[in-house]
């Protein structure tokens, strides 16, 4: 079954991400590969690149500039894993760096409409 690991990086004043390194990263990317359960993932690029776009009831579309919400967490990117089970994919969202530090993985089954 496949499942998104969506993660939601606590970020420090600066915009590191707190809790791991870019090295950690690369070593659960690999981990992940390697174990043959990667579907696809993203990084996503600096929050500062981002726009909203928000329809109103008329249809009327306004866009802005980056969410700019009032928080302390950024969507940094997701893994779609193919795993038996949801205990498997908790597991495989525990090692994530993105899991660390404040930080969160939203564990999510994908829809199968097959």
């Amino acid at each position: 079954m496949k499942y998104l690991l969506l993660i939601n990086a606590a970020v420090t004043p600066e915009g590191d991400v707190e809790g791991c390194t870019p090295a950690d990263w690369m070593a659960y990317d690999k981990e992940v590969r390697d174990a043959g359960i990667f579907v696809s993932g993203e990084s996503l690029a600096d929050l500062v690149t981002a726009t909203t776009v928000q329809v109103d009831a008329d249809g009327r579309r306004t866009v802005t500039d980056g969410p700019f919400a009032e928080t302390r967490e950024v969507l940094g990117g997701f893994y779609v894993i193919d795993v038996p089970d949801l205990d498997v994919a908790l597991d495989w969202a525990a090692r994530c760096p993105g899991s660390r530090g404040g930080s969160n993985i939203v564990v999510r089954p994908v829809a199968d409409f097959g």
